[in-house]
């Protein structure tokens, strides 16, 4: 079992960049492949990105592709996500999941732990 917390959400203007982290805490966080999903008000809850346990393959949605970036660092426990040339539409709450031992899914159905979410607002 995994827990995970995000952090680094906010307001910023359209064009401007954010980075947001999640710390997982639990066992064998290598084995498990991490997305990012957002979810506006009133909106289902959208594959961003994702990064595969072990050789750290990355997936990205086609609306965020070339502007997001995903990482990991199997030392500390971490996942990021790089979000650059942030546009109005890209407002939505934020999360992480973690899947087992799987490949990178874009069905939120797939991930078995999830974090409580974090804002980012782009302001026109």
């Amino acid at each position: 079992q995994v827990q995970l917390v995000e952090s680094g959400g906010g307001l910023v203007q359209a064009g401007g960049s954010l980075r947001l982290s999640c710390v997982a805490s639990g066992r064998a966080f290598s084995s498990y492949t991490m997305a990012w999903f957002r979810q506006a008000p009133g909106k289902e809850r959208d594959f961003v990105a994702g990064i595969v346990w072990g050789g750290g393959l990355t997936y990205y949605g086609d609306s965020v592709k070339g502007r997001f970036a995903i990482s990991r660092d199997n030392v500390k426990n971490m996942v990021y996500l790089e979000m650059n040339s942030l546009k109005p539409e890209d407002t939505a709450v934020y999360y992480c999941g973690a899947r087992y031992a799987g490949g990178n899914s874009v069905s939120s159905r797939d991930y078995a732990y999830w974090g409580q979410g974090t804002q980012v607002t782009v302001s026109s």
